[in-house]
């Protein structure tokens, strides 16, 4: 395989990435966000060959798409990773130190996900480096961590063959996740003075009435055959208020609600079954008055074995690492549900290592090497060597 200069080791890159700050700024309000890290990126793959497109249409949020064209002859594989990352307030240390110690990179984002930009970035330009059949799209995103404002805007400019996720796995082929739906439950009631409670209907007691129906839905959803990788579905009550003072029956209660979706159950299809549960409360529980709006829905995503992309993957892992690589699902969300939705099949890979949104954060450096030799080996079956 085509080796670049020592300035390519992923570790290194990955350093220099830690090193930038990038926390979201939808999480933190005020925070850098992801425009000093894509000017880096994005003058890294420049300096690589790439054709580099910046998307930004919202100010301040940058996504960098880099393309190396093939011969035209191959398929066309779309890399993706996101540039963002969560706070760093109860960070312990210094959160941008991107210190090496120990075979350990770290440092706040350095497993989530710098780990997979720098293995991406010297994956592909080492692919690409000899020539390939196919077309390789680099897509390092904004905004993962809060509303996906970054994947969504690059699948309306760009399409590939397949997808490869690059998210924190254990360099095990993550091939399911659940999906994941937010509701706003407002329950609407008719104040009265508390001395006379008859006179009024409370909202905060129609809500208890709610959730001990939202608990059979949970009981429901465990009773269910469980999904090979993810277990069941799952609903709770995130958030709750109601009331104006003690002294005041409550004529308004809104909870939010979370719905964990299994493949095969779309957004639409779990706001039929929660609308359905409170349709019947209404029915049976006089007074009771309720609106259902639906916040954010994401699908779930679940990739076939015998996919081309799954295939390549798998064979590139266990070269590199001397054993099958295993395969797990998810239960929390990856952007993979996007880019499967928009219709390329993709899975998701990803380095080791620990601190995923937490106190203390690490990649391990020789898990970012090993992946970036299997993205690389990927790349260049998936896309073709050019002829010759």
């Amino acid at each position: 395989m085509t080796r670049l200069p020592p300035e390519s080791d992923p570790v290194v890159i990955l350093q220099q990435l830690v090193r930038i700050d990038s926390v979201n700024p939808d999480l933190v309000p005020g925070a850098a966000g992801e425009v000093r890290i894509a000017s880096w990126c994005g003058d890294w793959l420049r300096d690589h060959g790439f054709d580099v497109t910046v998307l930004e249409q919202t100010p301040g949020r940058p996504s960098v798409v880099g393309v190396k064209r093939g011969a035209g002859a191959g398929r066309s594989l779309m890399l993706n990773a996101h540039l963002d990352t969560v706070g760093v307030a109860t960070y312990v240390g210094d959160p941008f130190s991107g210190e090496l110690r120990d075979g350990r990179v770290y440092g706040r984002g350095a497993l989530d996900t710098k780990s997979g930009v720098a293995a991406i970035l010297v994956a592909a330009a080492r692919a690409s480096a000899g020539g390939l059949a196919g077309d390789v799209i680099v897509t390092l995103v904004a905004d993962e961590e809060f509303g996906s404002i970054g994947t969504e805007e690059v699948l309306r400019g760009f399409h590939a063959d397949a997808a490869l996720v690059v998210e924190p796995s254990s360099l095990e082929l993550t091939t399911a996740h659940r999906g994941f739906a937010w509701f706003e439950l407002e329950l609407t009631g008719l104040a009265a003075h508390g001395s006379q409670p008859e006179l009024g209907v409370d909202a905060i007691w129609h809500a208890g009435l709610a959730l001990r129906a939202l608990d059979g839905l949970r009981q429901q959803l465990n009773a269910a055959p469980a999904h090979a990788s993810l277990g069941h579905g799952a609903v709770r009550v995130s958030q709750i208020s109601g009331g104006d003072d003690a002294a005041t029956v409550a004529a308004r209660c809104v909870l939010t609600l979370e719905r964990r979706m299994l493949p095969g159950q779309s957004p639409d299809s779990v706001e039929a079954e929660l609308r359905a549960l409170f349709t019947e409360l209404a029915r049976t529980v006089p007074q009771f008055q309720f609106t259902l709006s639906r916040l954010v829905a994401r699908a779930a995503f679940e990739a076939e074995p015998d996919w081309p992309i799954v295939r390549a993957l798998s064979g590139h892992a266990e070269r590199v690492l001397g054993r099958p690589a295993a395969t797990r699902g998810e239960p929390f969300w990856t952007d993979a549900g996007l880019i499967l939705e928009a219709g390329i099949p993709c899975v998701v890979f990803g380095a080791d290592g620990e601190g995923l949104h937490a106190d203390t954060e690490w990649a391990d450096a020789q898990s970012v090497r090993a992946l970036a030799d299997i993205l690389e080996g990927t790349i260049t079956e998936f896309c073709g060597p050019t002829a010759g």
